[in-house]
């Protein structure tokens, strides 16, 4: 069993919000990783959309070492790269007009025809009248046939093109076509790796997050699901969208092409608001530190955006260019650990969302154990829990209170780790986990003599969906 019994760190410095990191270049290294993870990183993200499997198994080699190394649970993080809805390759620079017509096709030779090359064969997706967003949304077209695999758009504005840029087409329904060949060889891969979550990239609707489960199921896989909320219908299906993920990301950097990038705030609003009310962890991603790519001071807006994560109740936040290409990996998560402890320690006041709720017992149980931990004024809520229902649910209602998980699955404590205010430790199942943690906490400093605590724990230690029991106990 994974001992990730020896961390020492006192309650106040406890940082309820917890920070992602994406693996690149700038961190592909032991010493690397293992600085990240000491400086605050919780979640360690792997893109897919790069690298080989080669080097995803040294880098996945390497976060465990750390982490036994640390003594600190570390969630891996595996994004799909989902379809390829790109131009292809050409030489240098296409220049467009105002009015002029552009042709696409799949993998065509400009040089030789003058038809774009696209990645993808858009002329099976798309159709007239619907917008086509290039060069990351900064020309504007409008599709205005398709035709033996030629699709005809009139440009709304000039500009450049410029080889293997990404392609928006926010009206577009791919639904079926999300998990391609390519995301089926990576998940299998996975699955033979030590993986807690998928990212499931350009999620339509609940559709393909169905697929995906079906898919881990047969395989065996025990990794959770992340819905990355990036496309128009994602938005308009978040209500399902929720209901079968298990988590939900705001990968605001497609979204804000695919929806009017003035929505992407209230969207994340929303978003949170929901996560907290299905009990599902959101993350909230995309140039979150993005001047710390070349910079190793952030800007102040970039500062205000993450305090306003903070502030809202996001579970965890996320660095993707700046740990993964940037010149300053260590410092983007330093940074980032400041300003949440600070905004934490700091908070004038916290979002409140409209609830909708489902009163379920487990939800009762969680109301119950947080608010007899603020009437008492606990110094913590230690929660035994199996599959990690229990310590999610009691996180959703966002108490300031330092939440401590025991468990005896390791992979639980790892899945634990991106959840707001989760600390995980795990022992083995049996009646009297939940004291010898305590004892343990108390003889390492961190509770101390007199300290009050909650406990949540089941008659049947060890068990999934057993949680009935609540106590208070007095540290002696």
């Amino acid at each position: 069993m994974k001992d990730f019994n020896q961390r020492i760190i006192p309650l106040e410095k406890y940082k309820h919000t917890k920070i992602i990191a994406t693996i690149g270049p700038s961190t592909n290294s032991y010493s690397s990783i293992e600085a990240l993870i000491k400086a605050g990183a919780n979640g360690l993200r792997l893109n897919f959309s790069h690298g080989d499997y080669d080097e995803r198994k040294q880098q996945i080699k390497w976060i465990r070492e750390a982490s036994d190394n640390l003594k600190k649970p570390v969630a891996i993080i595996q994004d799909l790269q989902g379809p390829k809805i790109r131009l292809g390759d050409f030489m240098g620079e296409i220049s467009v007009s105002i009015g002029e017509e552009l042709r696409f096709s799949y993998m065509s030779d400009y040089e030789q025809t003058g038809v774009i090359p696209t990645q993808y064969d858009l002329s099976l997706k798309v159709k007239r009248g619907e917008k086509l967003y290039l060069s990351d949304g900064k020309i504007i077209c409008q599709i205005t046939s398709v035709s033996k695999g030629i699709v005809y758009a009139k440009a709304g504005n000039e500009g450049a093109l410029i080889r293997r840029k990404s392609i928006n087409l926010p009206d577009t329904d791919f639904s079926g076509d999300v998990i391609t060949p390519k995301d089926k060889r990576d998940i299998v891969f996975g699955s033979t790796q030590d993986i807690d979550y998928v990212a499931l990239s350009f999620v339509q609707s609940a559709v393909e997050i169905e697929m995906l489960r079906k898919i881990l199921s047969n395989i065996g896989s025990r990794s959770k699901i992340i819905a990355k909320i990036e496309t128009k219908p994602a938005v308009d299906n978040l209500d399902e969208i929720f209901h079968s993920s298990d988590a939900v990301m705001v990968a605001r950097g497609d979204l804000a092409i695919e929806v009017p990038f003035e929505s992407v705030p209230i969207i994340q609003r929303k978003i949170i608001g929901m996560g907290q009310d299905y009990a599902k962890p959101t993350i909230v991603a995309t140039q979150m530190l993005h001047s710390m790519t070349n910079s190793p001071e952030p800007t102040r807006a970039e500062v205000s955006d993450i305090a306003t994560a903070v502030l809202v109740g996001s579970d965890a936040v996320m660095l993707s260019d700046e740990t993964a290409n940037g010149e300053y990996p260590l410092e983007a998560v330093k940074v980032m650990k400041r300003i949440i402890l600070y905004t934490e320690q700091n908070t004038p006041l916290r979002a409140v969302f409209e609830d909708h709720k489902k009163e379920t017992r487990s939800h009762a149980i969680s109301e119950a154990i947080t608010n007899l931990a603020t009437n008492i004024n606990a110094v913590a809520i230690v929660a035994e829990t199996k599959s990690g229902a229990t310590a999610i649910n009691i996180s959703s209602l966002r108490n300031s209170i330092p939440l401590i998980a025991v468990t005896n699955d390791p992979k639980t404590a790892q899945q634990l780790a991106i959840v707001f205010s989760v600390k995980s430790f795990v022992r083995p199942a049996n009646r009297l986990t939940i004291d010898k943690l305590t004892d343990w906490l108390k003889a390492n400093k961190i509770l101390s003599k007199n300290d009050i605590v909650v406990t949540a724990s089941g008659k049947y230690a060890g068990v999934v969906g057993t949680t009935d029991t609540i106590k208070v106990r007095m540290i002696e």
